[in-house]
């Protein structure tokens, strides 16, 4: 019958390419493992991967259980993990999603005094996700997700934890830096940067750009916030960043803030939970420490 012990046979020898591998991975031999799935074709009538050369390729049933290991070993793992903080009195770790480039900053900041209260607490930030953000909560890939834009769903709770105003960052010699706000038109001659963020998503254009029916003339994308503003500082761009973000660099470099719109865009850091079950104290304590936290 099927058991999880086949599902992380699957899941290394898709990871690895190899049965060798697997075993090596999973600290058994090749024969037990073989036999292990072996076993579990003669139950099913079916093959859940063929061999070429030393590689495998999975098969449709193969494929099938895979993605079925994948939603469910983060769910036995969660479980464990929960009782092994019953019995070493609360020990564990506090997986965090990010779904918020520019938020890391602001994370330190709460993690810092957390993990000194909470010493036996590991903190595990993830960003990249098997089911995306919300599916990462719901699915136990993680214990709290922090966004800046929360989906709503019944079984997920959010707290807001930090409001700021989300502004244009300029060169501080540039024309639009001499602007009391910014207007959608004034970006469209600019080359905007952003994350590696679908549009769709991004308040710059969802809140700004595209219902004023304005584009900007180049959209270029950088990952990493100092690398974005260096380029603005020498006048390659303008980038839309929360002002507090912005605030933590003016030291260092020549730029300048610009509200955009002159009703501004406000935003909130949230805090994202599961709303079905009791959380472990540290993670209430989390939340406490994280409404602390203000960059104003």
């Amino acid at each position: 019958m099927l058991d999880r012990q086949h599902l992380h046979i699957l899941s290394a020898v898709a990871s690895t390419g190899t049965v060798t591998e697997a075993a090596k991975k999973l600290h058994v031999t090749q024969s037990a493992l073989s036999h292990a799935i072996k076993k579990l074709e003669q139950a099913y009538g079916v093959k859940v991967w063929h061999k070429e050369g030393r590689r495998v390729r999975m098969t449709n049933a193969g494929q099938l259980l895979l993605k079925f290991g994948n939603r469910v070993i983060p769910q036995f793992e969660h479980a464990e993990l929960q009782l092994q903080q019953i019995a070493k009195g609360e020990r564990g770790t506090l997986r965090i999603g990010m779904e918020c480039h520019p938020c890391y900053q602001w994370l330190l900041t709460v993690v810092k005094p957390f993990i000194r209260e909470f010493p036996d607490i590991d903190v595990d930030v993830k960003q990249q996700f098997q089911f995306g953000a919300l599916g990462a909560l719901l699915e136990y890939e993680i214990d709290m997700l922090i966004t800046p834009d929360p989906l709503l769903h019944k079984h997920i709770n959010y707290q807001a934890v930090f409001d700021y105003e989300h502004v244009l960052v300029v060169p501080a010699d540039s024309a639009l830096a001499s602007l009391g706000f910014i207007r959608p038109t004034d970006l469209a001659d600019e080359t905007l940067i952003t994350y590696p963020v679908e549009a769709s998503r991004l308040d710059i254009f969802t809140r700004f750009l595209t219902p004023a029916g304005v584009s900007p003339k180049r959209h270029k994308i950088i990952e990493t916030t100092e690398i974005m503003l260096q380029m603005v500082e020498a006048s390659r761009g303008v980038a839309a960043l929360p002002r507090w973000l912005v605030e933590s660099f003016q030291d260092e470099l020549d730029i300048k803030w610009v509200s955009l719109g002159n009703a501004k865009i406000m935003k909130s850091i949230c805090l994202g939970t599961r709303n079905k079950e009791k959380a472990p104290e540290y993670i209430d304590h989390f939340k406490a420490l994280a409404t602390r936290v203000s960059f104003a």
